[in-house]
């Protein structure tokens, strides 16, 4: 029902533009068959040998994007969903097809905890001086 009480037959909004649900982008998927742990501040980048993505008729347009993107420049997971308007969690569904497509790599920050300690590096850098 339209706003004046009259059936128009509009369940949307015309201003909205057009609407697709994140899951269709991931055909209901919330999981890449080999997922990835892909933090925010993953980054992802084009493999070298990659070749033209809209030249594959499997991929989603999303997906080209995403190659293009990165082959300019490698970007995280969050500029990548910042840049595409689309959820984190399609994005790391749509980076995970493209890791096994072997048309993406994924490098994932160093976690702190396996960072060595500050006083082990100032302890390095001491020696270092001392020679």
């Amino acid at each position: 029902m339209s706003a004046d009480g009259q059936g128009t037959g509009h369940w949307f909004d015309d201003d909205a533009g057009p609407v697709v649900r994140p899951y269709a982008m991931t055909r209901g998927r919330t999981t890449s068959p080999g997922q990835h742990r892909l933090d925010l501040i993953a980054v992802v980048a084009t493999e070298p040998g990659a070749g033209d993505p809209e030249a594959d008729p499997t991929l989603a347009p999303e997906q080209v994007e995403i190659v293009g993107l990165c082959r300019t420049a490698p970007q995280s997971v969050a500029e990548i969903a910042a840049e595409l308007d689309l959820p984190i969690g399609v994005v790391r569904v749509l980076i995970g097809d493209l890791v096994d497509a072997e048309l993406v790599h994924v490098t994932r920050p160093v976690p702190p905890a396996e960072l060595p300690d500050e006083s082990i590096l100032r302890d390095v850098i001491n020696g270092l001086r001392a020679l």
